[in-house]
């Protein structure tokens, strides 16, 4: 029986450059496509220009002609099959109202996190249209500056990331707060997660609307749940959030990614979330995850970012080809990072890494 996965999407727009697209949905195609986690960032001198003249990251995020010349940017100097949009995960819980800052060293911080059960049910549905119409305005800008040339990705955190750094407050290196929550107040997660797979629904639908092409869910901290709560608190909401844009007209042939971070473990259940394709990070064994997968989704990922830092260009193609030559024969795979570019990365490496990928045949 044919998958909606691998139908050709009824309402896609034509691409000069349709790689992605063509893996995401089962067609053939003459090489992986490729593009790169945080593509467009601090280790191009261009992108640190704009951002100094924004004058700080979320000024940068709100101005849509601002977002879409930074997202343009890694197009002008690599050979990727697709553009991402140009923002930030943490979007909507700031449009929820919980005051998102970013302080230098720091990372995102909200100034009024939820630290109580009274907290969570204090929140109330936002009308994404109306609290986040700058980020659709960036998606429109950049549809408009890519023409009809590639894809565009738009991409929302997953529930379970928003809420971990809405319930800690900030970034964290276990997220005890959140996790801790799970476990004493379980109720009180579930409306959160509900109230936000409902919001990012919403959000990820607009941005089809706007222009994307295909949408992208990042489960930063997924890996940080056991097993039982991954599939509770993490995956099954994802789930959710792709059985509702495939019930929208205007975006039930919109393929998705998933990406949970440190999550390769579960990719079984993955390939069975209605994903179109389930990134890696670069600890997953991509020949093991293709043989688990066995077709019924594409692999994104997933080459060690560390890679991108590496003087010696030779050994980093050489890298490339080991990690392709792992792949089972017929494996749809997208070519991408196991998880972004690091500000250290090395221009002339991610160069000739991309220039390598778009010369195989």
């Amino acid at each position: 029986m044919e998958t909606l996965s691998k139908r050709p999407p009824q309402n896609a727009r034509a691409r000069q450059n349709d790689r992605l697209l063509r893996v995401l949905n089962g067609q053939p195609v003459d090489r992986p496509p490729v593009w790169l986690m945080r593509q467009a960032g601090r280790y191009l001198p261009e992108y640190r220009e704009v951002r100094a003249q924004a004058g700080s990251f979320m000024n940068l995020c709100r101005n849509p002609e601002l977002a879409s010349e930074v997202a343009m940017q890694p197009l002008r100097r690599f050979p990727l099959d697709a553009a991402i949009v140009f923002s930030d995960i943490l979007t909507i819980p700031d449009a929820l109202g919980l005051g998102l800052e970013f302080t230098a060293g720091e990372g995102p911080r909200f100034c009024r996190p939820l630290h109580s059960v009274e907290a969570i049910g204090r929140l109330k549905p936002v009308d994404v249209r109306s609290e986040l119409g700058y980020v659709f305005a960036a998606v429109e800008a950049t549809r408009q500056a890519l023409g009809d040339r590639l894809p565009l990705i738009g991409f929302a955190g997953s529930p379970w990331t928003l809420a971990a750094y809405m319930i800690e407050g900030h970034g964290s290196r276990d997220f005890n707060r959140p996790r801790t929550l799970l476990y004493s107040e379980p109720a009180a997660a579930g409306v959160l997660l509900e109230l936000l797979s409902q919001t990012i629904a919403d959000y990820l639908q607009a941005q089809v609307e706007a222009g994307a092409d295909v949408v992208m869910l990042f489960d930063t901290w997924g890996g940080l749940l056991p097993p039982a709560h991954y599939l509770q608190y993490s995956l099954y909401w994802m789930g959710q959030i792709i059985a509702e844009l495939k019930g929208r007209d205007t975006t039930r042939e919109t393929p998705v990614i998933i990406f949970s971070k440190g999550c390769g473990r579960h990719l079984d259940a993955q390939a069975a979330s209605g994903a179109a394709a389930i990134g890696l990070d670069w600890t997953a064994d991509l020949a093991a995850a293709a043989r688990i997968a066995a077709g019924r989704v594409a692999l994104q990922g997933n080459l060690d970012p560390a890679v991108m830092t590496l003087a010696d260009t030779e050994r980093a193609t050489a890298e490339v080809d080991r990690l392709l030559t792992t792949l089972p024969a017929g494996t749809r795979h997208i070519f991408n990072l196991g998880h972004g570019i690091t500000p250290e990365a090395r221009i002339e490496t991610v160069s000739i890494v991309t220039h390598h990928l778009a010369e195989l045949k």
